[in-house]
């Protein structure tokens, strides 16, 4: 009886996945088992393969990052691969992308090993560094960029602007460039006018 309400309550494809010389309940359910049965082999595998080829994008957090590796190194604690503390701290060293560069020289200069909390402490105010210089950076290059366009504006507009300043304090006459009258009373804008058919300018009083 248990045998057959167990097989009207599961689908049919494990139904068929058991001999039928198979009669009673508890057998019936050790073969199921037998089906799912998983391999620590594979798993330690699949586990130590993540936690070998993980890398940091350098967006996020770092230590939560950290905290990933340590779980799946203690996940590898089930099936008797334990990684010593010293081994972790090199894989998440590795896994550091190249702004971490003088940061993992560093380490390896000292003689000193860090301990997993260590590192990740180390690894937050490094982060942090790292992105105060990047703001530094982008502020200078932005204002290295203003001043630059700042000096071209004035390498090429300034000329022109100190000409227009000159031609606008200058006194006399803008045609023929004498002092001692101004243009609408000079005897050569008047005969130009006339040769291009201008009208005659009416005479200063």
């Amino acid at each position: 009886m248990s045998l057959m309400i167990i097989k009207r309550g599961i689908p049919e494809a494990f139904r068929g996945a058991v001999s039928d010389s198979v009669t009673k309940a508890k057998d019936f359910l050790d073969e199921i088992e037998k089906r799912f049965a998983k391999s620590d082999k594979a798993e330690t595998s699949t586990i130590l393969k993540s936690l070998i080829f993980m890398k940091y994008k350098g967006k996020g957090n770092i230590r939560e990052y950290i905290m990933e590796m340590s779980h799946l190194a203690s996940q590898l604690k089930a099936f008797n691969l334990e990684l010593s503390e010293d081994m972790l701290v090199h894989l998440v060293l590795i896994s550091l992308p190249n702004q971490f560069s003088q940061f993992k020289i560093s380490y390896n200069c000292q003689k000193e090993k860090w301990s997993l909390n260590e590192l990740i402490s180390y690894c937050v105010q490094e982060e942090e560094r790292l992105k105060q210089d990047k703001t530094e950076s982008a502020h200078y290059a932005s204002t290295s960029k203003d001043k630059g366009k700042k000096r071209m504006n004035e390498a090429v507009i300034g000329p022109y602007a100190k000409k227009k300043k000159q031609d606008k304090d200058k006194k006399g006459c803008f045609f023929c460039d004498k002092d001692d009258h101004v243009k609408k009373d000079c005897p050569k804008y008047h005969a130009w006018r006339a040769k291009k058919g201008l009208p005659e300018l009416p005479k200063a009083k």
